[in-house]
């Protein structure tokens, strides 16, 4: 499958590798990964990932991005990451690189690079980029497995989403016979501080339900301000609040933004995806995201949850 992607690695002195806005931790997992594998195969090459602030992810090792001049992209190869659609992705210079090459594993939305690899039974972009290296026989130094790994837990919900498979696990295992602290990872991913679960108790008591049981939070933007957190651990880091209610199977957390309304849309059975993209987003089928004008709007995609479990 990546015979394409070797072959441009090979010919290329510099690479850059982009992924989405706003990352979660198999956006930096997949890019470090990446980038610290094309260091450790290819000495000699000029290898960098680059875009927007780690945020919570910011305990990952190297997730510090780089500083790379307009200049650097002319004679480059670029990769983007984890990223299915063209205004998601963190620094619009990669078209300036010579050679573009995008590797996802989100449900496909429009074509962003000049090669193309979008593999959806993937639980995470850090298993394809495993794959890449076993497939390859690059090689894996302890920071990218550490990497790769810390981006598969997040996105498969520590092995629990049914996006999970045998494949999964292979990949896990490749990745465990490197040198890493797995309850390291699991310490920064998932202890909170008492402040954050106070939080949480917060948005737990807002949470609200239509008739047909899909829950739903909504935060206006004035909570938003009082609350004074990003709005990341609010939008994307609450929306696991709804996630183990018993017959609830839609659910989704709005967050009024300067810009807009954020949407992030979960499902334990039905496929939400077309929503997100009637609504101008996209995801995979049973989590995905939006960004919508207002609360009208809003409410307009929690009626269409509903029609979808009428359906």
């Amino acid at each position: 499958m990546f015979e394409q992607v070797m072959e441009e690695i090979r010919k290329f002195n510099r690479i850059i590798i982009h992924r989405h806005k706003n990352p979660d931790g198999d956006a930096i997992g997949s890019q470090v990964g990446l980038k610290h594998i094309l260091k450790a195969t290819f000495p000699e090459k000029e290898i960098f990932a680059v875009g927007d602030d780690a945020r919570h992810y910011s305990f990952m090792d190297d997730s510090v991005m780089d500083a790379v001049p307009d200049e650097a992209y002319h004679g480059a190869l670029a990769f983007v990451l984890d990223t299915s659609a063209k205004h998601l992705i963190s620094d619009e210079r990669y078209t300036m690189a010579d050679k573009t090459i995008r590797i996802d594993h989100h449900i496909f939305c429009e074509k962003i690079c000049d090669i193309e690899i979008t593999d959806t039974s993937c639980e995470s972009c850090c298993s394809l980029i495993t794959e890449l290296a076993m497939e390859s026989g690059l090689i894996v130094n302890d920071l990218a497995a550490k990497s790769l790994y810390t981006g598969m837990v997040t996105d498969s919900g520590r092995f629990r989403y049914d996006s999970t498979n045998a494949a999964t696990f292979r990949h896990a295992a490749f990745l465990m016979e490197r040198s890493f602290d797995t309850n390291e990872i699991y310490r920064n991913l998932y202890a909170d501080d008492f402040e954050r679960i106070q939080l949480k108790a917060q948005f737990i008591l807002n949470i609200r339900f239509t008739p047909k049981k899909v829950a739903y939070i909504y935060t206006p933007l004035e909570k938003v301000r009082e609350l004074n957190v990003d709005t990341f651990t609010i939008s994307r880091g609450m929306v696991g609040a709804m996630a183990d209610i018993k017959n609830v199977d839609i659910w989704v957390n709005f967050t009024e933004t300067e810009e807009g309304v954020l949407c992030e849309l979960r499902s334990s059975r039905y496929n939400i995806n077309p929503i997100a993209v009637k609504y101008g987003g996209g995801g995979h089928a049973k989590a995905s995201g939006a960004t919508v004008k207002n609360k009208e709007a809003a409410m307009s995609m929690l009626k269409d949850l509903e029609l979808l479990i009428g359906e």
